[in-house]
């Protein structure tokens, strides 16, 4: 009885502290009541979510690679021609077929200094080159002042020349105040050792460079044919047509190597005639099979090994034409057309007995580049000259076209040779 006793009395003690827990919890809701705790409700995002958003994946550009531009080519000496030519006057374009005396352009007796006539001569008549004397050439300071003065008036770079052959024909070796070599006849280097003229040709060549000059009236193509020849004589290398191109050509490319202009002559051929031309009408017989066999031969190697000038002779091969070699249209194409010569032709002077004793100034000059010649060398008279070819294009006998034609070799050549830059 004692031990019910006791349990009853625990289980009302636990049944007592319930009680009291209970009202006190509810005393304190009572004195500190709290907010309703609302439930939350979900959102239609979350009830109905959007499907999933692939990300966007951005490509990246290729980037090109660095382009390196090329740079531009270098414009060759006749496209270079042809871009100056486009910015001449005809007036221009006729001066630049005239290679003449300085005492011819400042029209005085002998030119030996230039100074304001002779800029004032260049303003009016821009010539394309001029051909300087000994009677010019009085020392070798007095030339290159000279020279340089010249250069610096034209507003279009001349050719300043001179002939300067060796032997009998030297301009400048024959004068002592000229610091210049004097080189030994051709003939006497036909029959020696061409390095020996390679080197000759080469000093040559910079001792005119130092006085000015940027081209030489040489070398002598002609084959010595007839031993009566008086034109040619010792000029020529030989009568051997072989030896005669090898050592004309040898002259000829060591002259330009070294800056210098070269000028083959006198084609057809001199060698073979009697008379000179110099002093009245020359005549020669040779056939068009015989010059391919050997004058040819001559002026071919000279022309393979790049001269830029060739003369024309104004002997009359009757075999060929009626006219002087310089007037002949047939006579001229087969220098273009047989030996493939597209440098600039000139002809020889205008001045001698061959021309002057049958052809007015005009006629001459028209006939000479109606033939095919792009150059004039010293004209009779200048200014009648000119005035022929102003006539000839007015009376459309003579086109500007034709004109073009001669003007762009003539600035090729300038452009190649470094006269004009």
């Amino acid at each position: 009885m004692k031990a019910l006793k006791i349990i009853l009395t625990v289980i009302l003690s636990i049944a007592c502290l319930a009680v009291m827990v209970y009202f006190g919890a509810f005393a304190l809701r009572v004195a500190f009541p709290s907010e309703p705790v609302q439930p939350r409700l979900a959102s239609a995002e979350e009830l109905f979510p959007a499907p999933p958003v692939e990300e966007e994946v951005v490509e990246e550009e290729e980037v090109p690679e660095e382009v390196v531009e090329e740079a531009p080519a270098e414009l060759t000496s006749k496209e270079k021609a042809a871009a100056y030519l486009q910015t001449m006057t005809l007036e221009e374009k006729l001066w630049q077929l005239f290679f003449i005396t300085p005492d011819d352009l400042a029209d005085v007796e002998t030119a030996t200094l230039a100074g304001d006539t002779t800029k004032e001569a260049l303003a009016a008549r821009p010539v394309g080159g001029l051909c300087y004397f000994a009677a010019n050439l009085e020392n070798r300071e007095q030339t290159m002042e000279m020279l340089a003065n010249t250069k610096s008036f034209a507003k279009t770079p001349l050719f300043l020349a001179t002939d300067e052959e060796g032997g009998v024909v030297s301009r400048l070796g024959s004068n002592e105040n000229m610091g210049v070599d004097l080189l030994e006849s051709a003939a006497t280097y036909g029959a020696g050792d061409v390095l020996v003229l390679r080197q000759a040709a080469e000093k040559l060549a910079g001792q005119m460079t130092e006085l000015g000059f940027n081209m030489n009236f040489a070398p002598v193509a002609d084959v010595l044919l007839d031993p009566n020849n008086t034109e040619i004589g010792s000029r020529a290398y030989s009568d051997i047509a072989a030896v005669c191109g090898i050592m004309s050509a040898t002259m000829a490319e060591a002259l330009q190597h070294s800056g210098v202009v070269s000028c083959l002559k006198h084609f057809p051929g001199h060698g073979s005639a009697q008379t000179d031309s110099h002093e009245g009408k020359s005549v020669s017989s040779r056939t068009l099979e015989q010059l391919q066999a050997e004058e040819f031969l001559s002026f071919r190697s000279g022309i393979e090994k790049g001269v830029h000038f060739v003369m024309m002779s104004h002997l009359t091969n009757e075999n060929l034409s009626a006219l002087p070699s310089s007037l002949s249209p047939e006579t001229v194409s087969l220098l273009r057309n047989e030996l493939g010569f597209e440098g600039v032709i000139i002809t020889d002077s205008l001045k001698m007995g061959a021309i002057v004793h049958e052809y007015t100034a005009a006629d001459a000059a028209v006939k000479a580049i109606m033939a095919g010649c792009d150059m004039l060398l010293m004209p009779n008279s200048v200014e009648v000259a000119y005035d022929g070819l102003v006539n000839a294009i007015l009376e459309e006998s003579l086109t500007e076209a034709r004109i073009d034609e001669s003007v762009l070799r003539i600035l090729t050549v300038k452009y190649e040779m470094g006269i004009m830059e």
